[in-house]
């Protein structure tokens, strides 16, 4: 009877023939059974699971500015902030540089969001530059970008090491697709950094919990959402799903949006946002599910440490286990090829 062990989380690996050839009652059969310790200290192995990643949200003002050097020098003052308090992890709002448009407010607003698009590459390699001088992890909230005439909405994950990789915002909203003309990406992927494994969706994408559970059965442990909405409905959708998403996929998530106005800019005149980190709800996290949340409509920097290895306990010994009790049998999920 293997009952015990299995109430105890030992896994059945395969059978075993001729294991002890005088015993007639077993046939000669034994089965091979493993337990996964998850008090093992991975840290020391180089693992992710073991150490506290320290967040730092960029709860972001929009303001005019006269050229892209004024909004450099804002990037280098939070920069400086996040990374004086030892943070992991810098974190910028989706079109945090949307600013920049009211340099073309002559333009109509699809014109005008392609214009700020020729400053998205000179921003990604000042902030490659920045991950190595502040020694962290920054990742760019969103731009726009054209490639091949096509508009997107993407940002770039900045390595502390110097190298970069790219994520895109899958799902358009209406007023981005009928304003700006902007199209929905397709890349669907996790990141491996030196703090784990981290995904990375842009505000609206959040809303869909198909494509946050693609990326928590690729290993994901942290969500990083950057986002940007105008009213404080807008924003509860973002808050509310992200807050959903830690719980359905065992994981941390963080949110960081914009505060403040933008006269000059169509399209962009109200912001609204409230950065937090959110965790999943059993013992070992907050009862509310938030591990800390900024002051609302204020910029600020929110600074937070998330510990890994809860996420591990919770995978193994959590109240309920929303991914290993997924039915597999009834229904299933699947990343297209061209994803």
């Amino acid at each position: 009877m293997l009952s015990f062990q299995l109430s105890n989380d030992f896994h059945v690996v395969r059978l075993l023939k001729g294991y002890m050839p005088d015993d007639v009652n077993s046939m000669e059969y034994a089965t091979l059974m493993e337990w996964d310790n998850i008090y093992h200290n991975e840290a020391e192995m180089g693992g992710s699971w073991g150490r506290n990643v320290r967040l730092g949200l960029v709860q972001w003002q929009m303001r005019n500015y006269t050229g892209i050097d004024g909004l450099f020098e804002h990037l280098d003052f939070f920069l400086q902030v996040v990374s004086g308090y030892g943070s992991d992890f810098a974190v910028f709002p989706e079109l945090f540089n949307a600013p920049l448009m009211s340099m073309y407010d002559s333009q109509s607003e699809a014109q005008a969001i392609r214009s700020l698009a020729e400053h998205t590459i000179p921003i990604r390699d000042y902030m490659v530059q920045a991950a190595m001088k502040y020694n962290v992890n920054i990742v760019t909230g969103s731009m726009p970008m054209v490639e091949n005439g096509i508009l997107y909405n993407m940002g770039f994950l900045c390595r502390r090491d110097g190298s970069w990789e790219r994520y895109e915002k899958i799902h358009i909203t209406p007023n981005e697709r009928n304003a700006w003309g902007i199209h929905g990406g397709k890349q669907v992927k996790v990141f491996d950094t030196d703090c784990g494994k981290v995904g990375v969706l842009i505000c609206y994408d959040c809303e869909f919990p198909e494509l946050v559970r693609l990326l928590a059965l690729q290993g994901m442990q942290l969500l990083i959402v950057p986002f940007l909405t105008d009213t404080q409905n807008a924003f509860s959708r973002v808050k509310l799903c992200a807050m959903a998403r830690a719980v359905e996929n065992e994981c941390f998530v963080a949110i960081a949006g914009s505060v403040g106005n933008l006269p000059k800019v169509k399209n962009m005149d109200i912001q609204y946002a409230q950065s937090a980190v959110f965790t999943p709800c059993d013992f070992g996290f907050p009862a509310t599910g938030i591990k800390g949340e900024a002051t609302a409509n204020t910029e600020m920097v929110l600074v937070v440490d998330v510990d890994m290895s809860l996420l591990r306990d919770l995978h193994h010994r959590g109240s309920v286990q929303n991914l290993k009790d997924r039915r597999e049998d009834v229904y299933t999920l699947k990343l297209n090829a061209e994803g």
